[in-house]
Parts: structure tokens; C-alpha cells; sequence
């Protein structure tokens, strides 16, 4: 199968394409910047930025499927000029656009827990607003639904780290806010299957193997660094007063939406890794990932 991996530079793209090479597809890369990652030998490359569909067209003519990974990092503010939606929204539309006129078969979309049209931040409305574009075209589709996903390059640990400095770190509502992080190499089998056709026209909620709060997460990111910390509890009220405060500081890496995100969790209902013929408990988790022992929750 030709697989075109919109994205795949990224942290997951450099994870997943690899995969999609290994099992025998012909796999084009398609990036702003093609020649940031490494790829094996007879994987292409492809210039083009999902926002500006002249850029992509042509990448798509020839492919069997698409695997839209391209994405904005819901812990940080969008880079200047970028927004959620212009990104998520918008790319999307040309991404399906594109497979459409390229008669590209099959979509595989990724998409974020909780995503809603209605939903508490703009992430979270610009990714279910893109599952709508996907379900509304004329190709085969497959959505996936991760939790947080952390791995070699990944975001989510150092972000935890960054927001909680060792010994004594200020979080808001006390980091009770709970993740199911996956690691990336328990997530790119998963995308990598949901190109066959078994698998169209179903969303799936992805998680990992066991449910953490902030706090633990940060408490365990400092364990690995040979640190301890204690969290300091922060009224949301006031977090988020102090975070739209922040926000507007030029470089401040959280803002409004950040902070809306912190007050719900990010965990399925019933982890959907299971329809890919896998155990939640044989994943991997972020203790082992880290090379430490489990922290008390209390």
C-alpha cells in the first residue's frame, strides 16, 4: 500500500513511518521540513505544509492512504501566526480535500481524547470539528483518540518537568488532574494497523496501561532526575488568574486554554487497545518507560 504520513517529521511520524516501512508499505513523509528526521532507505520525502493546500496536492496523487498527524502541542500556546483551528481545522480540510481529488482511499485521522465541537478549549473544538470534516468525506476512515504520549522526543514528561521544578512545585488544583499516558511505541502499532479495512469508519479512544494525576507524573519525572518534590496546592481560581497573567508575557508557554485543559481529565472510558488484540496491561508505563518505581499517590 502507498501511505502518505501527513506529519511525519513530528514525534509521532518519526515513530510511525519507520513502522508502516517495516511492514512492507511504500511510505512518502510529507513535512515543512522533510530533512529534520532520518528515515530508512526507500522511505520518501515530501515538502509541503498542510495549511496552504497548493503546498500538499501533489504529495497525495498516487497514495492508497493518508495518516493525518500533523498537530499543534495542546500543553503549549500555538506559535505566532498559528492557531488550533488553522492547523487541526483547516489542515484537515486540505488534507481530505486532496484525498479527494487524488482519489486517496482511506484517511486515518489522528485526533485527542475528548474531542468535541463544543468542547471547553479551543484544542479540543478544533479537533472534533476535524473528526466532522473526516467523517463527511467521500474516503474510508479511521479515527484514533490518544491520551498523552510519551516517548524519546516526546513532550509530555519534559513539559511536566518545566512546569514543576524539583523540591517544592506550585500546581493548580493541586495536579489532580489525571492522564493515561501510552508510549509511542505502543501507539504507532495501533495507527499502523487502523489503515485496514476492518477497522473503518470506528473511533478509538487509545490510552496506556494505568491512570496518573499530574502530581504523580511530576513526581515521578523528578524521580528519574534524581530529585524529590512536593506539590503546593493552587486554587484553580487563582491558577487561572495567574495564568492569563502569564499569558500575556511574550515566551510564557501556557495561557488560558492550557489552564482550561487542567480542569478536566484525560483518560478513556474504555480503552479501545483491546480491538488491536492487546491487553491494557502489557503495555508499557511510564515507571518503566522512566526507570523508577511507582510513586504514593498520596
Amino acid at each position: 500500500m502507498k501511505v502518505l504520513v501527513t506529519g511525519g517529521t513530528g514525534f509521532i511520524g518519526r515513530n510511525l513511518v519507520p513502522e508502516l516501512h517495516e511492514r512492507g508499505h511504500e511510505v512518502t513523509a510529507l513535512a515543512r521540513n522533510p530533512d529534520e528526521a532520518e528515515f530508512p532507505d526507500g522511505v520518501e520525502t515530501a515538502m509541503g505544509d498542510v495549511t496552504a493546500y497548493a503546498s500538499i496536492e501533489e504529495a497525495f496523487e498516487g497514495q492508497d492512504a493518508v495518516v493525518n498527524l500533523v498537530a499543534l502541542s495542546p500543553l503549549f500556546k500555538p506559535p505566532r501566526g498559528l492557531s488550533h483551528m488553522s492547523v487541526h481545522l483547516d489542515g484537515t480540510g486540505n488534507v481530505v480535500r486532496a484525498a479527494e481529488e487524488h482519489d486517496v482511499g482511506k484517511i486515518v485521522q489522528m485526533s485527542a481524547l475528548g474531542a468535541d465541537p463544543y468542547g471547553p478549549t479551543e484544542y479540543i473544538r478544533a479537533k472534533g470539528r476535524a473528526e466532522e470534516v473526516v467523517e463527511e468525506s467521500d474516503c474510508r476512515w479511521t479515527i484514533f483518540r490518544p491520551s498523552v504520549v510519551f516517548g524519546d522526543g516526546g513532550e509530555f514528561v519534559s513539559f511536566t518537568k518545566k512546569l514543576t521544578p524539583p523540591y517544592l512545585a506550585p500546581l493548580p488544583g493541586g495536579g489532580k488532574t489525571r492522564f493515561q499516558p501510552i508510549w509511542v511505541d505502543d501507539l504507532v502499532p495501533i495507527l499502523a494497523d487502523g489503515l485496514d479495512e476492518s477497522h473503518d469508519g470506528k473511533i478509538y479512544e487509545i490510552g496506556g496501561p494505568e491512570v496518573l494525576t499530574l502530581a504523580e507524573v511530576a513526581k515521578l519525572a523528578r524521580r528519574a532526575e534524581g530529585q524529590s518534590v512536593t506539590v503546593l496546592p493552587i486554587p484553580m481560581e487563582l491558577a487561572g488568574v495567574g495564568l492569563k497573567v502569564g499569558g500575556a508575557i511574550p515566551g510564557f508557554p501556557m495561557g488560558a486554554d492550557q489552564y482550561r485543559s487542567l480542569k478536566f481529565d484525560n483518560t478513556t472510558s474504555d480503552n479501545d487497545v483491546r480491538n488491536f488484540d492487546i491487553k491494557s496491561e502489557e503495555l508499557t508505563t511510564l515507571e518503566e518507560y522512566l526507570g523508577v518505581e511507582s510513586v504514593d499517590p498520596t
